[in-house]
């Protein structure tokens, strides 16, 4: 008897999915092309408002990114070339303004950011495509080789391969709508991080159905947010149909400051030391590719002898984008003590995305804090840190003063203009405020500004650029 039952529940099972075989990613991926209107679909455009932030540019580290406000937001895709436009007008959405850029946003912010074919972007525009629109996501899908399907009584899920070797997974529901898509991302600081997007209250516009509110988070903090109010299909795509490659990153050269001191430009700009048995760099900028021509640089002007400490001015991400490379080279990372805690988290994450030289060559990172000051001499040279008070920028900012070449090294609170002024501006930025602030506190003797976002001609910078900025004439 117990035979029989056996024999008769397994027939049943093969009965019951034999009616209902598991779906097939081909099926799964027509089936809701053909729901979301996606078949035939060669543009897409959608227009609303919300925010959106910068990764990595918040006040302090354990705070989320800072938040602008976008009054419009228009996005063209053309899913064919593929090329992507984004039209805005931002506001500042902190207020006061904390971090968030360069310099705080006064009025209205225009933008108009293009991916063309051919452009350095371009590469990685379908993982975009995936993660911006679910039509989108189900184009990419449908070219993916390694595509599989799974099914639960909540979602059916397909999930490939990204362009970053990384895996993706996309959430429907039972009427074929993508509600979530899930993959990783690499980042010079955070290494390999989330990336999520999740897409809701679809409605019709003109047979496509396209989600009202789309959510984007980035490192476990929103970076999108989004209320969709108009969409158009397979209108003209207004957007150049190429792009020039990008330019190659310019070489390091430098400049001597001073007996033993020297400045290095190419990118963000750092300063190298020679103290009597090691190399003392300040900033360590940008990424592993900026970090090791600095270090190059450094080592050319210097020979032989180490790096020992490398100086962070903030946590922002282009700022302590290249502190890794430091570690690997041995460098002890000199740092505002908010920003050691943090660091000594982030930096256990893995980087197999896209291995930088701390993963190829792991060494434990060793920190020097100080709160309001720290001098650094060997008898010859002195470099003063100094922790700057009530910055709205960034809470673990901190200026390197050299006393003996009267040189001021200083991040994102003077950012002096493509040429020097001649006028007072209209309106004067708070980080430089602040910045002249704590220099007329401090009771340096400034006569140099050294910018790490250094003018693009390379200029020097005196202190009176920076006085001018403040609304003072020399």
């Amino acid at each position: 008897m117990f035979r029989e039952t056996k024999i008769a529940f397994l027939l049943f099972t093969l009965a019951a999915w034999a009616a209902n075989p598991a779906p097939d990613a081909k099926s799964v991926i027509a089936n809701a092309s053909k729901a979301l209107g996606a078949d035939n679909l060669k543009t897409i455009e959608f227009s609303g408002s919300g925010f959106d932030s910068v990764i990595g540019q918040a006040p302090r580290p354990d705070a989320p990114w800072p938040r602008f406000n976008d009054k419009t937001y228009t996005r063209v895709i053309d899913l064919d070339a593929p090329a992507s436009r984004i039209q805005r007008i931002r506001t500042q959405g902190e207020n006061p303004p904390r971090g968030g850029g360069l310099q705080p946003i006064v009025g209205e912010q225009r933008q108009d950011l293009v991916v063309a074919p051919g452009s350095p972007q371009a590469s990685g525009l379908p993982d975009d495509l995936m993660m911006s629109l679910p039509q989108g996501f189900l184009r990419v899908a449908a070219s993916a080789k390694d595509v599989t399907v799974k099914s639960s009584r909540k979602s059916t899920v397909v999930s490939f391969t990204a362009l970053n070797k990384a895996a993706v997974h996309g959430y429907f529901n039972e009427q074929n709508m993508l509600e979530r898509v899930e993959t990783t991302i690499d980042n010079t600081v955070l290494g390999d991080i989330p990336f999520e997007t999740s897409f809701a209250g679809y409605k019709d516009f003109n047979g496509l159905k396209f989600p009202t509110h789309i959510v984007q988070k980035q490192g476990g903090f929103p970076v999108l947010d989004l209320t969709i109010t108009d969409v158009k299909s397979n209108m003209p795509a207004s957007m150049p149909s190429s792009a020039p490659p990008a330019p190659a990153p310019a070489a390091a050269t430098s400049e001597k400051l001073g007996d033993g001191v020297y400045l290095i430009l190419g990118g963000y700009a750092a300063i190298a030391v020679d103290f009597k048995d090691y190399i003392v760099v300040i900033e360590g900028p940008q990424n592993d590719q900026r970090a090791e021509a600095i270090i190059a640089e450094a080592k050319r002007l210097i020979p032989n002898k180490p790096i020992k400490y490398v100086v962070n001015t903030h946590h922002h991400f282009d700022h302590a984008g290249g502190l890794r490379a430091f570690v690997a080279e041995g460098a002890t990372v000199i740092t505002q003590q908010i920003n050691k805690p943090y660091y000594e988290k982030v930096w256990k994450n893995s980087h197999h995305l896209s291995p930088d030289k701390l993963e190829q060559n792991p060494k434990k990172p060793v920190f020097q804090t100080f709160t309001e000051k720290l001098v650094l001499s060997d008898g010859n040279h002195v470099i003063e840190l100094h922790h700057l008070e009530n910055f709205g920028h960034n809470d673990g900012m901190i200026v390197a003063y050299l006393p003996k070449e009267k040189v001021l090294l200083e991040a994102d609170g003077f950012n002096p203009p493509p040429r020097p002024a001649t006028e007072p501006p209209a309106s004067i930025s708070p980080y430089t405020a602040s910045l002249a602030a704590n220099i007329d506190r401090l009771k340096l003797n400034v006569e140099r500004i050294v910018p790490v976002h250094y003018p693009a001609d390379n200029r020097k910078v005196p202190f009176s650029e920076l006085q001018m900025a403040v609304g003072k004439k020399s």
